[in-house]
């Protein structure tokens, strides 16, 4: 189920390079302009716990960590963002707009690491209850332009130092989420001119808006 509460929540996804930064921002700016109040966060991280998780998963010297311990360290990094951060503001009527959540757990480590989807879903149960997205803007891009993109920014990290069929699997996953959840998952070519994605970008918002003002009325 989504969540209940007057307040909704929206995540953005997506592969290295898409964009999410600069959206996030025109999301936050349309959001605030039809007058809600927004909670930018991510994931991993948003806490400070979260962030010391996050500074541990994105280390290049942990390069051998298992993949059950990565997995187990985004969930519990989402454990405590989603007791301090997502729920409380989703309880006060706003609007948290998340880069990343559990679409990218199934992507990286379900598709990317090959850790059967099972597993995953039970640490879901667990720590969600139930919660999801209300809305999901999924940045798309094919793999080598985002690798490009993202090659052009700072030091590689240590999920951007996987190899392009890491990052295939990824993408692939994400679009079969995607097609599994037409309603929630909005895709969104990322590979268009910045102008062309904003426009779809506000295009979705404005419909996703309409919808929550008549469940309401």
């Amino acid at each position: 189920m989504t969540n209940s509460t007057q307040g909704k929540f929206i995540t953005v996804e997506g592969i290295e390079g898409v964009g999410k930064s600069t959206n996030i921002e025109f999301i936050r700016n349309i959001l605030e302009a039809a007058d809600k109040q927004v909670v930018i966060t991510r994931e991993p991280g948003g806490t400070p716990v979260g962030e010391e998780v996050r500074n541990l998963l994105l280390d290049n010297r942990n390069s051998a960590m298992s993949n059950d311990t990565e997995l187990l360290l985004m969930f519990a990094a989402r454990a405590e963002h989603l007791a301090h951060v997502i729920r409380p503001a989703l309880d006060e009527g706003k609007y948290v707009l998340c880069d990343r959540f559990t679409d990218a757990t199934y992507a990286y480590q379900g598709g990317g690491r090959d850790i059967p989807f099972g597993r995953i879903a039970i640490l879901e149960e667990w720590v969600q209850d139930g919660l999801k997205p209300d809305l999901t803007l999924l940045l798309d891009l094919p793999v080598a332009t985002g690798m490009q993109r993202a090659g052009q920014r700072s030091q590689a990290d240590r999920f951007e130092q996987e190899q392009q069929a890491f990052f295939m699997r990824v993408r692939n996953t994400y679009l079969s989420l995607a097609d599994r959840e037409t309603e929630r998952i909005r895709i969104v070519d990322a590979s268009e001119s910045l102008e062309d994605v904003q426009a779809r970008i506000r295009d979705e918002l404005e419909l996703f808006l309409k919808k929550g003002s008549r469940t309401h009325e």
